[in-house]
């Protein structure tokens, strides 16, 4: 069993057991499945956002399995990406509780609980009519290098995200937003994965991801280049000369991605 507390719930839930505790948190359910219950509570005054994870079965797990998914057994994969991502000062959640326990990963018990990030505002909405009123040059062009920032040394620390969007980054609105002066964090790390070094695979699928959310927000062909001279740290010129074959996996992929959310979200909502 692994059991981290941190305070309030290290005082609150003293002598108490924490799994059954976790249990009893009431708030607003952002997410309430069999398996997993997602929710935000409030303990004096300050928010937690909490992640309940009860084992998925075999069953799903071979069913992730035979459909080449990797499946989400627990709160154990967000718990280690937040440390890694702190450890190496890529901004994200501050993790002050967290248990584990079970052997069996079908049977598994675990929990998070974070602190609320507020207020923020994510950069999917930040930019949500970009293209309609594009924001100021300076202000788009310092977010384009901090995400790249964050990026690039989430994976160089051998942490890729599996749901690299750009919903998943969080700019904090505690005071005016300038280009020399904002804070972004990276959130939702529940499917992260954390090695000593991230495999290219995995690497691509994030920034294809990260692409495609991105695709109508009015991005110029000059802001995507800089992207890519910020993440990869390289002379512009080099990197088209050693990227090409994943720059057009890319396009190939958010094209793909593309297609697949008009067909689930689209389509779903005319029907």
């Amino acid at each position: 069993m692994k059991l981290v507390l941190a305070q309030p719930f290290k005082g609150l839930w003293a002598g108490r057991d924490a799994f059954a505790e976790v249990e009893k948190l009431q708030g607003e359910v952002f997410r309430e499945l069999e398996a997993r219950r997602t929710l935000r509570t409030e303990v004096d005054g300050r928010g937690y956002f909490v992640k309940i994870h009860r084992g998925i079965g075999w069953g799903e797990i071979f069913k992730n399995l035979i459909t080449a998914k990797l499946p989400v057994l627990g709160a154990g994969l967000e718990w280690a990406a937040i440390q890694r991502l702190q450890q190496v000062g890529v901004p994200t959640m501050t993790a002050v509780a967290f248990g584990e326990r079970g052997s069996n990963p079908a049977q598994q018990h675990s929990f998070i609980v974070t602190e609320e990030l507020a207020p923020t505002i994510s950069l999917e909405d930040f930019s949500l009519d970009w293209q309609q009123n594009p924001p100021p040059l300076k202000l788009k062009r310092a977010l384009i290098d901090e995400v790249a920032r964050m990026v690039r040394e989430m994976h160089r620390a051998g942490v890729n995200h599996r749901d690299c969007y750009i919903c998943h980054f969080l700019l904090h609105t505690d005071k005016p937003v300038t280009p020399g002066d904002f804070r972004l964090s990276v959130i939702d790390l529940h499917r992260a994965q954390v090695r000593a070094s991230t495999p290219r695979r995995w690497r691509d699928k994030d920034l294809a991801a990260l692409y495609f959310s991105a695709l109508n927000i009015g991005l110029t062909r000059h802001d995507k280049l800089r992207f890519l001279q910020v993440y990869f740290q390289q002379p512009l010129r080099q990197v088209l000369r050693e990227e090409i074959a994943l720059l057009a996996w890319m396009e190939q992929k958010a094209a793909r991605l593309l297609v697949r959310y008009q067909r689930k979200y689209v389509e779903g909502a005319a029907d």
